[in-house]
């Protein structure tokens, strides 16, 4: 779990109609994401995309090249399925994220609960056997409740499990539900039966590393199974849950089989992170690796044990995913050119509405010497701008990273004027077990270091100026941001911070219970355990050594980065005399209105323009008191 806005808040909107032979709705994407596909017809799919400026669902006929709008939802939609008879699934939540699953036939019609009896909660996981099963996990009450039933009947509960955890999936018979918890946990995995008895609790942590569930074979082998006078089934029934596993600094795949427990692929073994996604037939697997800001594919085959290359362009794969009947669908992107969704087999997938050609803008990648190894930066330069105004885009996470892949606050930045520096600083993923523990100064306070070493490496270069450098960060992101104010407030001439933590203790007080674990291994411990550390790492304990002007972005109903630790920090900022202004939304952390991601872009863009390019060529300047609220 992490600290972040969605992918759409850094995709500039482009519309586009949809095409098609009959009329279709016009919509334009800020998310980029493969379709869904049915598993017993490929060419029926769903998907997201951006409706006059929010974020809802659509099915693609891929035969026709025709897009439908499913939902008009005022709040906008982001999640969505197809199952295996082709009714297309979405969560219809409330501004707070609580809701329920609904569902609807393909070709239309009226919609239905998916399941009775299942109060609102947040969303924590979909899955479906061909037979109509359906199994949904929801977040209440700071637990996580998982039921089952057939598609739009009475649901009854699996099990309840306190804190933060995710269904994985459903077994094809019907008979395995594997259940994510923290991956480091004793109950990093649970296997269930239907009537909530525990098959397997697969331990995380300690020699080990961490462990994630992926997803079941699509494809039974042969069911040895037998069943005793109470119907409950012995032995190997053929069902294989696919997982990744840390070991050593290593990051290797695994299989779980009732019977035969849990079995490493040392075979199927990488240097950096990686997910992975079974063949529809279950016979090999598609491997995605994460590996210094760029994607590499891989089909690991477990009866030749062998993993070979699958070919791809240099750039992001944002997703991939085997289709019926061997199509590899892609969603590829680079720094220089906006995704684009790939078939093997030339199936016809949605558009996606983003800006044509390449993006403007010098594109490179820099490292810089660092006590823990290089730091990795991805550089956006202007044209005929050097050395320029810079903007560090900091990216959220901290178990993250930056890509090279299109980001529409970058393209928006560079036809600006600036250069833009994206640093995938210590605790980034993409660089291996070792990067990502890498926190030797602290929470925070590490990757602060990095960003300072990055800037002086670049301004040594000669590539941006010195007296313009500036910092935005959303989520996590902007947590770092208010942290490098404050602690190097000598190099920042500018801040945009949006849905931050600016106050480690109260935010861990009143988040969700991911976020209060994630905190807890990242400090070591609770606020009350471990007080120093957090207020060592907050920004509010560095308040009065701010000197740049700052933009903070806030959300009303946020549970990750709350409302009341950024209200507190703007009243200090203005105890302190700090110039600053105040953008508040009416969302939770993660919007689907792609109206509120363009008006944070246009007043983060004008602010650091007047800011950085009109004022900065001037001195030094003294904090000036004032605030204005939005």
């Amino acid at each position: 779990m992490t600290r972040r806005s969605a992918a759409e808040a850094r995709r500039r909107p482009a519309e586009l109609p949809a095409g098609g032979e009959r009329p279709t709705p016009r919509f334009r994407t800020y998310r980029a994401e493969l379709p869904d596909v049915c598993p017993t017809d490929p060419t029926r799919m769903t998907f997201t995309a951006d409706a006059e400026g929010r974020c809802q669902v659509f099915t693609w006929d891929a035969k026709t090249g025709v897009a439908e709008q499913v939902t008009n939802r005022p709040g906008g939609t982001l999640h969505c399925a197809i199952d295996h008879d082709a009714r297309v699934w979405w969560f219809d939540e409330d501004a707070d994220g609580r809701g329920h699953w609904r569902f609807r036939p393909f070709e239309g019609g009226e919609d239905r609960p998916g399941l009775q009896g299942v109060p609102d909660g947040a969303p924590r996981g979909l899955a479906f056997t061909s037979d109509g099963t359906v199994a949904v996990a929801t977040a209440a009450d700071d637990g996580t409740t998982v039921r089952i039933g057939p598609r739009g009947g009475r649901a009854r509960t699996v099990t309840r499990i306190e804190g933060h955890a995710v269904l994985a999936g459903i077994s094809p018979n019907g008979r395995h539900l594997a259940v994510s918890g923290p991956a480091g946990s004793d109950r990093a995995v649970t296997v269930l039966s239907p009537d909530g008895t525990v098959r397997a609790a697969l331990r995380g942590g300690g020699h080990g590393g961490e462990l994630w569930a992926l997803g079941f074979r699509p494809v039974n082998g042969e069911d040895t199974t037998r069943a005793d006078d109470h119907g409950v089934h012995h032995g190997d029934d053929g069902t294989e849950l696919l997982l990744v596993r840390q070991h050593r600094d290593r990051y290797v795949l695994a299989v779980w089989r009732p019977g035969s427990g849990l079995r490493s692929w040392e075979w199927c073994a990488f240097d950096t992170e990686i997910t992975a996604s079974w063949y529809p037939d279950g016979g090999s697997v598609l491997v995605r690796q994460e590996r210094h800001g760029r994607s590499l594919l891989h089909r690991a085959d477990p009866r030749r044990r062998s993993v070979t290359i699958v070919p791809t362009p240099p750039g992001t794969l944002l997703a991939a995913a085997v289709r019926p009947g061997g199509d590899l669908h892609r969603l590829w992107t680079s720094a220089s050119r906006p995704p684009r969704m790939l078939s093997t087999a030339g199936t016809r997938l949605p558009p996606l509405g983003t800006v044509d050609g390449s993006v403007p803008g010098d594109h490179r990648e820099v490292w810089t010497p660092g006590p823990d190894g290089p730091v990795h930066s991805l550089l956006a330069l202007p044209e005929d701008v050097i050395p320029a105004p810079a903007v560090f885009l900091v990216h959220g996470g901290p178990a993250d990273h930056d890509r090279d892949a299109y980001d529409g606050v970058v393209h928006s930045l560079v036809a600006s004027g600036f250069a833009v520096v994206r640093v995938n600083y210590r605790g980034s993923t993409g660089y291996g077990a070792r990067w990502r523990r890498a926190y030797p100064a602290g929470v925070g306070l590490t990757q602060v270091q990095d960003l300072a070493a990055v800037r002086a490496d670049l301004v040594r270069r000669g590539l941006v100026r010195a007296d313009a450098t500036a910092l935005w960060g959303s989520s996590w992101g902007g947590y770092l941001a208010l942290l490098a104010a404050g602690v190097d407030p000598a190099l920042w001439r500018a801040v945009v911070a949006v849905k931050p933590v600016a106050d480690c203790a109260a935010a861990h007080r009143t988040a969700t219970p991911a976020l209060r674990a994630l905190d807890e291994r990242l400090f070591g411990g609770t606020p009350e355990t471990m007080p120093a550390a957090y207020a060592r790492s907050s920004p509010v304990s560095y308040v009065s050594r701010v000197r740049a002007p700052l933009l903070v972005v806030a959300a009303e109903r946020d549970d990750k980065c709350p409302p009341g630790q950024v209200r507190d920090y703007l009243r200090a900022l203005a105890r302190e005399g700090v110039r600053h202004e105040a953008m508040w939304l009416d969302t939770g952390h993660d919007g689907y209105d792609g109206r509120d991601h363009v008006a944070v872009l246009r007043r983060a863009i004008g602010f650091l323009d007047h800011e950085l390019r009109r004022a900065g060529r001037r001195g030094p300047r003294a904090p000036a008191p004032g605030t204005r609220h939005t």
